[in-house]
Parts: structure tokens; sequence; C-alpha cells
């Protein structure tokens, strides 16, 4: 009975320590692709998105509502097939990018 008991707890610490070393690695691994992603994007100019998610361009410029449409997965709505609709977006609420001014050039093109 002892040694039945002995096997199952050292099955049990074994289990526990196996299981607590894969979570660190899988976190390691999890940091390093996150750094990764965040040197890759730091080349990139930044994105005009939308809370909704989607580009500035796909606002219309007067109301600012979204134009895009959305798909719903049948399986959310119980049917077979994904249905469409238009984006609830009320508003453009992301970045504004800078507008683009012509400076004329004052030394005439000698420089």
């Amino acid at each position: 009975m002892v040694f039945g008991a002995a096997i199952a707890l050292g099955g049990f610490v074994m289990g526990r320590l196996l299981t607590r070393r894969q979570g660190r690695e899988a976190l390691a691994l999890q940091q390093k692709q996150e750094q990764a992603r965040v040197l890759n994007n730091g080349e990139r100019t930044p994105q005009p998105l939308c809370g909704c998610g989607h580009h500035l361009v796909f606002h219309d410029q007067q109301t600012k509502k979204c134009q895009t449409q959305v798909v719903i997965p049948g399986r959310w709505t119980g049917s077979q097939s994904s249905t469409y609709r238009q984006c609830m977006c009320q508003g453009y609420r992301g970045p504004v990018p800078l507008d683009e001014y012509y400076a004329p050039d004052y030394l005439g093109g000698e420089g």
C-alpha cells in the first residue's frame, strides 16, 4: 500500500514539474515571437485603423461612418451559410494622418 502511494505521489510530482517546465518554455517562445513581431512592425509606418478594425479609407469623408460590410458566420446565426451586414461603426475613431503640404524651394534650386 505504501509502495503504491509512493508511485502515485512520484507520478503527481513529475507531472507537475513537467507541466511547469513546458509552460515556461511556451511563455518564453511567446515572448520571443512578440518581440520579433514588434521589431518587424517597427519598420512600417503606422496605419490609420479605426476601433472597428477597418482602415481610414473605408470611412466616409463627411459622415465618418464605416462603409464596409462584415461577415457574420453561419454558426452564430444558426444557419448553414454566412451573411453580410453593414459595419456598425458610427464614426472613425483612430489616428488622423497628417496632411501633406508642398513647401516651395526658397533657394530657387541653387543649394
